[in-house]
């Protein structure tokens, strides 16, 4: 990977690439610092720092880099993206028109690109309008601090934080595209990664500081035991071969060719991760938000608040790999890949086009998902079951959904580097 990059910075059209990059995410980073017209920052870093050792909080802040529990300009970061995104991918399945966008190319790409944006910031506006709500009263928007966190409430300032809030969406969406089309790619998802990492130095802090260098050793050998496993599984795939029968076009002869379908043990990516960890946290927030005493919340307090309990841990385990399944089920088309196999004279070695072909191609799906899930799921759960002992189970910096993440995001970059240093090295030669 070392080498890679060496090799990209001494290329200069892609050094020019990395800089640029490099530039757009500062930006995002220094946009998460400043705080939106209208809010009090010296009572937002009071409550911070009093609700710094809460899970809920810790999981809101997780792909914004803390920009959210700031109220800053990028309070929102990239999420409203991602959610727009994950709703119109799932809709392509059960909308026709959406499904027919998505079989034009890029032209239809393009128009569902548009309506993803049009999504953000409809999403983005509803969110900023729902958490300003919140921070109107004291001790809604941090449980338990009681600072005045808007001290005018004048409805020209709260409609210029609404507007200031949305508009911060849309650029933090414009920054993203700007790093895909004129940087290195993967813009939205370098977004996060910086998000991420950027909690990292304050976290490993905190673990000295209350449990001591031993326990930063500890983390940092477990994480690195991780990264290992997760690059190894994140590369994993099960290559179908598929053979295409020669046919005659004019006086040409086509096919003869022998190919492989791709099929990756996690073919679901972070997505499951990311719907169970937010479902879990719906019944911690509704109990918040509500002010509930009764005995459901003393339920949610003692198993679900903290995430350190067999249960926490038990029904985290089960909501991924649900999850799990339930996304490659409405991803993954194996009906489509067999008729497209079918259309250009392409089979299986020992299976019939068609119906056969698709039965195989589930069966193969299913089997890999049940790694996959369980593999999904262990990463998810195995840092709660680890550092439940040392009591920072909810701190822990090498979280399932965020290595995750990293590694990906991390594995995807290098390709595209390699991919662009490939394509000069062709240029060369043929010069």
């Amino acid at each position: 990977m070392l080498s890679v990059f060496a090799q990209a910075i001494r290329t200069p059209d892609l050094r020019t690439k990395i800089f640029f990059a490099v530039g757009m995410l500062l930006v995002y980073r220094v946009g998460a610092y400043v705080p939106t017209p209208g809010v009090d920052y010296v009572a937002i870093q009071t409550c911070v720092q009093q609700v710094s050792n809460d899970s809920l909080y810790s999981l809101i802040s997780l792909f914004s880099g803390g920009a959210l529990l700031r109220l800053s300009i990028f309070a929102l970061g990239i999420m409203p993206y991602i959610t727009a995104s994950i709703i119109l991918q799932l809709l392509t399945v059960v909308i026709p028109r959406l499904e027919n966008l998505k079989k034009e190319g890029q032209s239809g790409q393009a128009r569902i690109t548009q309506y993803t944006r049009y999504l953000t910031l409809g999403l983005a506006l509803l969110q900023c309008t729902g958490i300003i709500a919140l921070a109107r009263t004291p001790g809604q928007l941090f449980r338990g601090c009681n600072e005045q966190l808007l001290p005018d409430q004048s409805i020209q300032v709260l409609l210029t934080m609404v507007l200031v809030m949305t508009a911060g969406t849309g650029i933090v969406m414009w920054l993203g595209e700007l790093i895909t089309d004129r940087g290195i790619g993967n813009g939205m998802s370098l977004l996060i990664f910086t998000s991420i990492v950027a909690g990292f130095p304050g976290q490993l802090s905190q673990i000295v500081a209350v449990h001591g260098t031993w326990t930063l050793a500890v983390v940092l050998a477990v994480g690195l035991v991780l990264i290992m496993l997760i690059v190894l599984m994140e590369q994993a795939q099960r290559r179908v071969p598929v053979q295409y029968a020669k046919r005659m076009v004019g006086r040409k002869q086509y096919g003869g060719t022998s190919t492989y379908i791709p099929i990756k043990v996690n073919q679901a990516g972070v997505i499951p991760v990311i719907f169970a960890s937010s479902l879990m946290y719906l019944p911690v927030l509704f109990v918040t938000l509500t002010g509930s005493t009764g005995g459901f919340a003393r339920w949610v307090d003692t198993h679900l608040l903290r995430g350190q309990s067999v249960t926490y841990a038990a029904i985290y385990f089960s909501l991924t790999v649900f999850f799990t399944y339930f996304y490659v089920a409405i991803t993954f088309d194996s009906h489509e890949i067999a008729d497209n196999m079918k259309k250009y004279g392409g089979f299986i070695p020992g299976f019939r086009a068609g119906k056969q072909t698709e039965q195989y191609l589930d069966y193969v799906l299913s089997r890999l998902t049940a790694v996959g899930s369980v593999y999904l799921a262990s990463i998810a759960v195995l840092p709660l079951v680890a550092f439940a002992s040392f009591g920072n189970a909810q701190n822990f910096v090498f979280g399932g959904t965020s290595i995750i993440i990293m590694v990906g995001v991390g594995l995807d970059t290098v390709k595209q580097i390699e991919s662009q240093l490939q394509q000069r090295s062709y240029e060369g030669f043929l010069r």
